[in-house]
């Protein structure tokens, strides 16, 4: 994915086991999509914390923020649940989220670390990528939305 592409729809499964499709997370406002490799690692934990203390930050600007890895909907949940998430997120362990952006690696490794900030037309406005600074995918998510509403 790189910025202005089309994110076609698709249907997730979130941690409380509810589906959604993208398309009704993008009517409510732009979305940060951000992929972590693998829960309850320091590093994935590291950079969903980020975006969870962000949140009135990404709230002021009608943004919500959803959080995808390989993991499964129960160790989703658990990660949801043991950090106080107030976000969804997404089980994808066949990768076919991670595929539609541009996370999945190759064969039955975890998905990249990384970030696509998109638009309620379903448009990418930014692609933040950074397997080491866990700050830098809300940080620059923030900048992008901020870059928009300001020029809009």
């Amino acid at each position: 994915m790189r910025e202005g592409d089309q994110v076609p729809d698709f249907t997730a499964t979130l941690d409380d086991g509810r589906e959604v499709r993208f398309s009704e997370l993008l009517a409510e406002g732009p979305v940060a999509v951000f992929f972590y490799p693998k829960a309850f690692t320091a590093g994935c934990t590291a950079q969903a914390c980020h975006f969870r203390d962000l949140a009135a930050e990404f709230a002021e600007l009608g943004a919500s923020r959803l959080g995808v890895s390989r993991d499964d909907v129960a160790t989703q949940r658990r990660f949801r649940e043991e950090h106080d998430y107030d976000f969804p997120l997404a089980a994808d362990p066949d990768g076919t989220i991670s595929d539609i952006f541009g996370a999945k690696r190759i064969g039955p490794l975890w998905s990249k670390r990384m970030t696509v900030v998109v638009d309620r037309d379903a448009t990418v406005l930014r692609v933040i990528s950074s397997e080491t600074d866990m700050q830098v995918h809300a940080d620059q998510a923030l900048e992008a939305l901020r870059s928009v509403g300001s020029a809009g």
